[in-house]
């Protein structure tokens, strides 16, 4: 018989190396987002590719922070944040939020605060207004639970996606008669 979940996670002999998980979600194309938030210290943000949705009633996303980043402080105090969802050509800013050291807000960013003090970035083609609803301690990261409270979604998005390795756009499936 198999290996169980709690057998793997009592032996850390057994558990996978950093490296072999890396390479395994490498495979695993993901939407690529930026979220911001200012919980009174100025505008905070990061790149992510750990949305996902979670209930639809109510309506809940999720997403991971590593609590060693320095965007981590100002989402931990905030009471709401923006997530925008990136687009085909947005590798720039996907990587602006990425880079750790500077002034991801300072230009060439374009960006406003909603009625709320959000800051919105006004490039992003889609965003979700969420409130932070809990933190959960998940080993080196944080998973913030999210219900969505307001979004604008654009017709016709082409999503950025990262995968192994690179931001990538996908391509329309051909059509079919």
């Amino acid at each position: 018989m198999g290996k169980t979940v709690s057998t793997l996670l009592a032996n850390p002999a057994a558990q996978i190396s950093p490296e072999r998980f890396r390479q395994a979600f490498r495979q695993y194309p993901a939407g690529v987002v930026v979220i911001t938030a200012d919980a009174g210290r100025g505008p905070a943000g990061f790149t992510a590719t750990s949305l996902s949705s979670l209930s639809l009633d109510p309506p809940l996303v999720s997403f991971g922070i590593s609590s060693t980043a320095s965007s981590w402080p100002h989402l931990q105090d905030a009471a709401t944040a923006v997530v925008h969802l990136l687009g085909v050509g947005q590798e720039d800013l996907a990587r602006r939020f990425a880079t750790s050291g500077i002034d991801r807000f300072a230009a060439p960013t374009r960006w406003h605060r909603l009625p709320g003090g959000e800051p919105v970035l006004d490039e992003a083609p889609g965003r979700l207004r969420v409130r932070i609803e809990n933190l959960v301690p998940a080993g080196d990261h944080r998973i913030v639970v999210a219900r969505v409270e307001e979004s604008w979604l654009p017709d016709g998005h082409q999503p950025l996606v990262y995968h192994d390795g690179a931001y990538r756009e996908l391509r329309p499936a051909p059509r079919t008669h």
